[in-house]
């Protein structure tokens, strides 16, 4: 779910009707609000060294934080941002807090959401450290979270198709990060090989990770409650409603 154009740095005002419509049709159809995760805008590069691109994302991210207010939404979901080779690692952690900061002060309650990476280029998050080092640099830390994303973790090098893959990786993210800071999960399995630090989905249980990771993943007691989101390309005859079936039926009893 986007919030607006992902071609545009300026987009029209939210309609307050349409939103209205919005928060009624969650409400009548059971949806709760703290299960749906907004994804940001492509174009945004809250770690830019690039002044002008900073800036624009810094006012992307307040506008897409008050698009989430008014449709009645808790939590938002954006890629960290990269370096481009300019500045430090250290440098494009601390303006992606800078921006994060900048937008909780402008805006009240909604969670930012940072989404690990799968290492490709000059990202950052790739590794759950780097998604601690923003959290600790975020003033108000009851409004930022985790979106893991099984796809970028393997391609990152964390082995979810080992067996107890799974398992490891959510301790590590607890050692690191905390538990308590995750949000959403976005299940994915990925072409590319372990490590590969290519961003490229795959339909579940045909790629690389395999089918057992995500049996473990959704019998998986710490991961109740946590939203999982399909971001998978889907095929003729395993689209989002077969791929969503094959799940369930990982579920044990």
């Amino acid at each position: 779910m986007f919030l607006g154009s992902q071609r545009s740095w300026k987009r029209p005002p939210l309609n307050s009707t349409a939103a209205e419509k919005f928060r009624k049709a969650c409400a009548e159809n059971g949806f709760d609000p703290v299960h749906i995760l907004p994804h940001g805008s492509y174009l945004m590069n809250c770690g830019s060294p690039k002044e002008d691109v900073f800036e624009k994302s810094q006012a992307l991210l307040v506008d897409e934080l008050t698009r989430c207010s008014a449709l009645g939404l808790c939590h938002f979901n954006l890629h960290p941002g990269a370096s481009l080779g300019s500045i430090t690692t250290e440098e494009c952690l601390e303006k992606i807090a800078q921006a994060i900061n900048d937008a909780h002060r402008q805006t009240s309650s909604v969670v930012t959401v940072l989404e690990n990476m799968c290492g490709q280029g000059s990202t950052v998050g790739g590794q759950f450290s780097e998604l601690r080092a923003i959290i600790d640099r975020v003033q108000d830390q009851s409004r930022v979270g985790v979106c893991l994303d099984t796809c970028h973790a393997f391609a990152a090098g964390y082995d979810l198709s080992a067996k107890g893959g799974v398992k490891s990786m959510l301790d590590e993210f607890d050692q690191v990060v905390g538990l308590h800071y995750l949000r959403a999960m976005h299940l994915n399995d990925s072409k590319g090989k372990l490590g590969c630090h290519l961003d490229r989905h795959e339909d579940i249980g045909r790629g690389q990770i395999g089918l057992s990771a995500f049996r473990d993943i959704v019998n998986e007691p710490r991961l109740d409650n946590i939203p999982l989101i399909l971001e998978t390309p889907g095929r003729p005859g395993f689209e989002y409603p077969e791929q969503i079936e094959l799940l369930y039926s990982l579920c044990k009893d």
